[in-house]
């Protein structure tokens, strides 16, 4: 068994501690991490006039990891978004969700996310949960991740990616502008879905 529970084709030499046992792969990951904003991408998905998907992402962000690869429940997490940064390929559109009608970004300028307990699911899924912070509001954030492994890089970096998505309803942070549509329905769905794909680099 690989790390995190990936089968890899050069079996790692399992801890002598019976059925609890933690590969050596595994054990190793333990460490601090931080993620690369080259390669990581925090986005999002709302549901645009009922009919269709309007995609974005925050540009400016940082993290931290600090994985225990003996016990993946001692694992934490944080990151810190700037609001300003948040893109979906429209000026007019960003504009709008910066302003009062929305992220109020001039007030609140950061998103934050702080863990509070972490799960191994079984295989290569985690489970992570924290507090999410929006408009000073906070509430609990349930993340599902799935470990996509560990590996150095060309430049001698040791990195661990991760794909996670989760989903909230907006109005509970407060967001809550909207307009009906004539034909029934409202131009902005309270449901938004989360997409979190995630490069961190080990610390020295």
């Amino acid at each position: 068994m690989g790390i995190f529970g990936r089968k890899n084709s050069s079996e790692s030499t399992e801890t002598a501690t019976g059925a609890g046992a933690v590969s050596a792969d595994l054990a190793a990951l333990t460490g601090e991490y931080t993620l690369d904003p080259a390669h990581t991408t925090i986005g999002f998905v709302a549901r645009h006039a009922m009919v269709t998907n309007v995609k974005g992402s925050f540009t400016d962000f940082s993290g931290t990891l600090h994985l225990d690869g003996a016990d993946p429940s001692k694992s934490t997490a944080s990151l810190d978004v700037t609001m300003d940064s948040i893109d979906t390929g429209s000026p007019d559109r960003d504009g709008h969700l910066k302003s009062a009608d929305f992220f109020k970004t001039d007030e609140f300028p950061k998103m934050t996310f702080r863990s509070t307990s972490a799960e191994a699911l079984g295989g290569d899924d985690y489970r992570i949960t924290g507090d999410l912070t929006i408009l000073g509001v906070t509430k609990p954030l349930t993340i599902d991740l799935e470990f996509n492994g560990a590996a150095k890089d060309p430049f001698g970096n040791e990195r661990v990616g991760f794909e996670g998505k989760a989903q909230i309803e907006r109005s509970a942070w407060g967001l809550t502008w909207n307009a009906a549509l004539e034909t029934g329905g409202v131009l902005v769905s309270d449901k938004i879905k989360l997409a979190f794909d995630i490069s961190a680099i080990k610390q020295a």
